[in-house]
């Protein structure tokens, strides 16, 4: 069958990749000059596969008022004129509740572990170099009420057989002995050892060259920006792009946070909100005052990972639309933060600053598959664990091919 896919971050390649496996012809369109320049390009760089809680989940409500008001906070909320910003806060609001947060959760374990499969059992891409690392992953915390919560989470996980380990401050810093610089704040952990880390614009490089390596490779068209998906009932007829008219046999949207615009040009109403974070990047100056393990930062609400010689810090879910300008006072925050937690970890005054925007759906669960429409096939709508879903996500919609 011949297979468009819109999109070359590391949904869309993932894909592509899976596609090809089961004998697709394969073509990739993306706007930009090469594959994973939209959210892939310097994200958290976590694989994680056993923490998958959503966004929407019922401390939001008691963490509200802050939120909003809270120059400092984490999250940011920019009132606009977009009256479809709004709708999707009003949905995202009815899905912070327990019931909701433990099917996203069911859901998202799931499609995590399908993709933790696929990479291992992969040949290719085990040996492909993408700054993979296999240390686990530790999120700690600075209040006994939030860890408290978080085991009571973790119990649920466990007993559908998640491998997830509390920890007192003690056991995170034999394990993990850069925290020893925040050790007065902690209170504990929770440490996944399965999960992992890796860079995922590398991975869309190595898909890349694996996917066009073949004796049928798929096709990559770059600087191909996609105006208009032209649909004739219940079928799509084909692409209006910036290199004319394109058609194929089946037609897959894989385009990050453009998909909501894309979509609406077929007549589909996608509820995906770009929620902007941000990334820093710098050469490690200490291994020792750098930590090994990924470690998520309850209290700093940030993530850092590894990657070979550079430290990847990474923070922030500001819903402004779609604007990617770096807002300094966010990225200085983060700064500091670093500075004052992992000072000799790294030379923070060098770090190169990025913004990208996580496509995400109100409940937190992607969509995948059909959407009424014969020919068109959908994976979009991951949010802030695209990477970790990536494989898994692809592996479902093709086994529904």
């Amino acid at each position: 069958m011949k297979i468009i896919v819109i999109g070359a971050g590391i949904i869309g390649m993932s894909t592509a990749w899976r596609l090809l496996q089961d004998g697709h012809e394969v073509t990739v369109l993306d706007s930009a000059s090469s594959t994973g320049q939209g959210s892939s390009f310097a994200n958290g760089a976590q694989l994680s596969y056993s923490y998958v809680a959503p966004l929407a989940d019922p401390s939001v409500w008691r963490q509200l008022p802050k939120l909003l008001t809270d120059p400092a906070s984490p999250v940011q909320f920019r009132p606009g004129a977009d009256y479809f910003q709004y709708r999707w806060l009003l949905s995202f609001l009815a899905a912070c509740n327990q019931r909701q947060a433990y099917e996203t959760i069911e859901r998202l374990g799931d499609l995590a572990s399908r993709s933790r499969q696929l990479l291992h059992e992969s040949e290719d891409l085990r040996t492909a170099e993408f700054n993979w690392s296999q240390t686990g992953k530790l999120v700690v915390y600075s209040a006994e009420p939030g860890l408290a919560a978080a085991r009571r989470q973790a119990d649920h996980q466990i007993a559908s057989g998640t491998d997830k380990r509390a920890l007192t401050t003690d056991e995170c810093l034999t394990l993990e002995p850069a925290l020893a610089s925040i050790a007065h704040r902690l209170v504990g952990g929770l440490f996944s050892p399965g999960d992992e880390t890796a860079d995922a614009l590398l991975l869309c490089r190595e898909l890349e060259r694996l996917i066009t390596s073949p004796d049928k490779p798929a096709t990559m068209l770059y600087d191909t920006r996609v105006e208009r998906i032209r649909r004739e009932g219940r079928k799509i007829a084909g692409l209006e792009t910036s290199r004319g008219k394109m058609e194929a046999d089946l037609y897959v949207l894989a385009a990050g946070v453009q998909s909501r615009a894309l979509g609406r040009t077929a007549g589909i109403n996608l509820p995906i909100y770009p929620i902007k974070g941000y990334s820093l990047s710098v050469p490690i100056a200490s291994s020792a005052a750098a930590p090994s393990v990924s470690v998520t930062d309850i209290a700093r609400k940030v993530v850092l990972a590894r990657l070979g010689s550079t430290l990847r810090l990474a923070g922030a879910a500001d819903l402004v639309g779609t604007d990617l300008k770096i807002d300094t006072r966010r990225t200085g925050q983060l700064i500091a933060d670093a500075k004052a937690d992992f000072p000799a970890a790294a030379n923070w005054d060098d770090a190169v600053l990025w913004a990208g925007l996580r496509p995400a759906t109100p409940t937190g669960q992607p969509i995948i598959g059909e959407c009424g429409i014969d020919n068109l096939r959908l994976n979009v709508g991951h949010g802030a664990l695209g990477f970790t879903l990536a494989l898994g996500s692809a592996d479902q919609l093709a086994r529904d091919i």
